[in-house]
């Protein structure tokens, strides 16, 4: 077995690492392919910004000189000075059912770890507050969510193999249209907004969410007080983020709870193109884009993956608010027959029972992974 750090100035290395996956999901109808613009671009140090504040090493493990495994390991250093920690990631986890290969990643991983003074490692966890986090152990025979981690289901053993064990869990859930949602809570939502001086303001074009980037990025960073487990963004990754979220988002979609002109809130709900991106291998040229374009327009499948309060709105029903939106976008279009609320985290145990008390049944787990360098 040969482990190796790749360079990604390499072209083969920078393309046996991106390609591992086709090879390993190739007879896995479920597995819907990340887009290979965005993959190239997170693993490019010159333009993502992500490295200009943090580092990773990449790594692949061959047998011969077939590569049957792949790792990535983050010193996110926004994270460890905003939780006070010093914990490496790891990410972009792939293998064939390979301990020595597994191990020979992880020990590897570690050891780039250990040498710049982290202590822990986590995952899977990535870059941005985009990226799906966890593997998954529950809901195997469901298509991901589009950008949701999909694995085979011999990863978690693999992993706590590796000395790894079970850190924290979060669910998804399955809304379907039909359901027929507590009248009171949109009353209870009207209530609390007229009460508190709020308003959901909605969009129409792009351009007038691109104008709002500045003051969501505050509000993303202002709903973290209090929280553990993330990190504050910068503005080049907040413009980033908005990169990738605003070429396939409905604006009408995105909703903002506003008191005044001033952001306190937000839900964020897209057309799920998963399917698409499986037809078109993840690839967007020279014709991949039509396929999702057309399926933004055609698709019954709504994600919403994303949404939060300041911590002084959260309180006297403020969250009644966020549940009526989640529903009204299910509703209001026509378009969608099924939604998924992605990755709520098992601690948030208030929200996981209020929506399960809507119906909402949570038919995927994803579950992160610790242990001590």
């Amino acid at each position: 077995m040969n482990i190796l750090q790749i360079d990604l100035e390499n072209k083969k290395h920078l393309r046996e690492f991106l390609s591992l996956p086709f090879s390993i999901y190739r007879d896995i109808p479920q597995w819907a392919p990340p887009l290979q613009m965005d993959e190239r671009l997170r693993l490019n140090r010159k333009r993502f910004p992500f490295y200009k504040h943090s580092c990773a090493a990449f790594f692949i493990a061959s047998e011969k000189t077939r590569p049957i495994g792949r790792l990535a390991v983050l010193d996110n250093r926004p994270y460890n000075e905003f939780n006070h920690d010093s914990t490496a990631f790891f990410y972009l986890f792939e293998c064939e059912n390979n301990l020595e290969a597994a191990q020979g990643m992880f020990e590897a991983g570690m050891e780039w770890a250990r040498s710049r003074g982290l202590t822990k490692i986590l995952g899977p966890k990535g870059f941005t507050p985009m990226d799906g986090f966890g593997l998954l152990v529950k809901g195997f025979q469901h298509r991901p969510a589009f950008g949701m981690p999909y694995n085979l289901d011999y990863y978690p053993q693999l992993i706590q193999a590796c000395g790894l064990q079970p850190d924290r869990d979060a669910v998804s859930g399955y809304i379907s249209a039909n359901l027929q949602f507590p009248e009171r809570i949109h009353e209870l939502a009207d209530r609390i907004k007229q009460r508190r001086g709020l308003h959901i303001a909605r969009y129409e074009k792009r351009s007038d969410l691109r104008s709002l980037v500045p003051k969501l990025k505050e509000l993303y960073n202002g709903a973290l007080r209090g929280t553990a487990g993330n990190a504050p963004i910068s503005d080049a990754e907040a413009n980033a983020l908005a990169d990738q979220l605003l070429w396939f988002a409905d604006p009408k979609l995105i909703k903002i709870v506003m008191k005044g002109e001033d952001p306190v809130g937000f839900l964020l709900a897209y057309p799920d193109v998963s399917a698409a991106v499986q037809k078109n291998n993840g690839r967007l040229f020279p014709f991949g884009w039509l396929t999702l374009l057309r399926a933004l327009k055609r698709t019954d499948w709504l994600n919403i993956n994303g949404a939060g309060l300041l911590p002084e709105y959260r309180g006297s029903g403020g969250m009644a608010i966020l549940y009526s939106e989640m529903f009204k976008s299910v509703k209001e279009s026509g378009q969608f027959k099924h939604a998924e609320v992605i990755q709520i985290g098992v601690e948030n145990e208030a929200m996981q029972r209020d929506l399960e008390n809507f119906g909402i049944d949570f038919y995927k787990t994803h579950r992160t992974y610790k242990r001590n360098l």
